[in-house]
């Protein structure tokens, strides 16, 4: 089955670092649960969080991504967003992104070929990102068929993964961690 999505496109520039996607806050545990994700690039767009949908498509320019290696790719997951697809991603942004099986791919030229709202197609398998308003469309880096990241992702992440190899081998998994269903933010106070 094919890794495809389509959604509304939200457009960032270069160099969004993992501390606007997960601030301080958030990373060191002040604000917990479901209502961290409203804290979501509230630094450089307040009110995002609140705006965005599920299946929406994150794009961005060079070095998304950058900086450090707090778990920023899981708040944009957990938003609801469907992928990220950027000018250039950080490795480390990228690792992270692959072991909880959210994908980000890298598309030189992307950020020419949307505006901010356009209906995104993206097909993680072939690479294809096509813009549904223009037509116009790029081919994404792949992840190719066989390699660990590639089959990463097909499992829903490294956990899945592992847990897979674990029972094909007769061994019992320990008990999977339950998350909330339904993770979207409240409004953000305005008094913070």
């Amino acid at each position: 089955m094919a890794m495809e999505f389509q959604g509304k496109v939200w457009k960032f520039g270069d160099n969004i670092s993992t501390d606007l996607i997960q601030p301080a806050d958030v990373t060191w545990g002040h604000v917990r649960g479901p209502d961290r994700l409203k804290y979501c690039m509230r630094a450089n767009r307040p009110g995002w969080s609140e705006e965005v949908g599920q299946g929406d498509i994150v794009v961005g320019g060079k070095n998304f991504g950058c900086g450090s290696s707090r778990p920023a790719a899981r708040m944009l997951r957990d938003l609801g967003v469907a992928c990220v697809v950027a000018e250039s991603v950080s490795r480390l942004f990228m690792r992270n992104s692959v072991n909880i099986g959210w994908p980000a791919l890298i598309c030189p030229g992307v950020t020419d070929l949307v505006e901010e709202g356009d209906e995104l197609y993206v097909n993680v398998d072939t690479g294809e990102v096509r813009n549904l308003r223009t037509g116009a469309k790029l081919t994404a880096e792949g992840f190719p068929e066989g390699s660990p990241p590639y089959e990463i992702l097909r499992a829903g992440g490294l956990q899945p993964l592992l847990r897979k190899m674990l029972e094909e081998q007769g061994i019992k998994p320990p008990p999977e961690r339950q998350f909330p269903a339904d993770t979207r933010p409240s409004a953000v106070p305005q008094n913070f």
